[in-house]
């Protein structure tokens, strides 16, 4: 496959043929996407597929969601950009801090990383501290990638991994930087729920310490509940992350948090002349009361709960096919015995991210791709939600 003109092949590292399908994938499998509808795509060889991965996550109300695109369509009309700060960005804050009151003030960016990076910055502005703690992917940025070509030694060493889920550990590695640490960044949920002990822990750690804790909530708001992980499980961070199906697909991701914490804003440098583009800003004001208005997570969570039940089946069924199952309702995924088994499945990730769309199945077309992984027969016109365990979010920190 290609990758003349766009190094890697695609600017989305996470849709590379290799990052989806593994090192070996050949010419048969679907490498460019076409068009999208509800829960459904077409390559570019005209092949339709279920798609679970949705957009990696950046889509939950399902591909091309009416009321979302009038929203965008209006935005369009209107003019998409100006020389002020428009209407919407003001708009869209006052609904985002009426449904999530710990969004006391918000800013608004274009990527999940670029936002990340912001919320460290000011926790670096709010505590005069250098060092950070990470668990989790949360962007391509310097700041924490540790382990690629390209990042000067002294900004690796201001960040260290923080193992998910290990409270003695996350005490230990606190402490030990006391006050010279700015703060914890952490997913959430990584590959299986956090314990209420160690949010906790991480809770009560930052505080005795003065770091801010930064939950980032990309793949997890608009999906474990509006408000994300910090909703469902009541732990309050002192920032929080916004991104991916915040807009149903449009390009936006917001910090936002303590209003002491966010008036840093006005102390340093954060600005880009389109984080207030009126289409992203307008989606997402749709995609929240769509969200609002269809109780989105009540049904992500109900019909993943029975698609996690059926995987569950799928392992007890396919034992030497299927090693294990992962993951929580909304976010679920297959841990397959071989990677051989694992590259005979049409398409695969580390997660199956569900929408709305009501057209969107749920196992039997995984039972009929298991049994054809199985004789290793693989099929090109059916993506399915049985994948192996591949990011959806970036590369592994050791990545090229």
């Amino acid at each position: 496959m290609s990758d003349w003109r766009v190094p890697g092949f695609t600017s989305t590292g996470s849709k590379r043929p290799d990052a989806l399908f593994g090192p070996d994938a050949g010419p048969e499998v679907p490498a460019r996407l076409s068009r999208a509808a509800g829960c459904r795509v077409w390559d570019a060889d005209g092949r339709e597929y279920l798609d679970y991965v949705m957009a990696l996550g950046a889509v939950a109300l399902g591909y091309g969601h009416a009321a979302v695109n009038q929203a965008a369509e209006q935005a369009i009309a209107d003019g998409v950009v100006g020389p002020l700060p428009p209407v919407a960005e003001e708009e869209l804050a006052e609904a985002l801090a009426a449904r999530i009151p710990w969004l006391e003030r918000v800013r608004f960016f274009k990527t999940g990383a670029e936002a990340v990076a912001a919320a460290v910055r000011l926790a670096r502005v709010a505590t005069g501290r250098d060092h950070v703690l990470g668990c989790g992917y949360h962007g391509w940025l310097d700041w924490c990638q540790g382990g690629v070509e390209g990042i000067p030694a002294g900004v690796r060493a201001l960040f260290a991994e923080l193992p998910f889920n290990d409270i003695a550990a996350a005490r230990e590695m606190i402490r030990e930087r006391g006050r010279h640490l700015s703060a914890v960044v952490l997913e959430p949920v990584v590959v299986a729920e956090p314990t209420r002990e160690w949010l906790d822990a991480l809770r009560a750690e930052t505080q005795k310490v003065g770091a801010v804790l930064i939950f980032d909530e990309i793949k997890t708001a608009f999906r474990l509940a509006i408000g994300g992980a910090a909703e469902r499980y009541g732990v309050r961070p002192d920032l929080a992350v916004l991104g991916k199906a915040l807009a149903n697909g449009f390009p936006l991701a917001v910090v936002g948090g303590r209003a002491d914490l966010m008036a840093g804003a006005t102390r340093t440098w954060m600005s880009s002349t389109l984080a207030t583009e009126g289409v992203a800003l307008a989606a997402a004001r749709a995609t929240l009361d769509a969200f609002e208005r269809e109780a989105v997570c009540d049904h992500l969570h109900r019909v993943g709960t029975r698609l996690l039940h059926g995987l569950h089946r799928l392992q007890r069924k396919h034992p030497g096919t299927v090693a294990g199952v992962a993951g929580l309702a909304e976010m679920c995924f297959l841990h397959y015995a071989t990677e051989d088994l694992s590259r005979a499945v049409a398409v695969h990730t580390e997660v199956c991210f569900l929408s709305l769309y009501k057209g969107q199945p749920l196992f039997g077309e995984i039972d009929l791709e298991l049994r054809a992984s199985a004789s290793f027969r693989t099929t090109s016109t059916t993506s399915t939600s049985a994948r192996s365990c591949r990011s959806t979010t970036g590369p592994p920190r050791t990545a090229p």
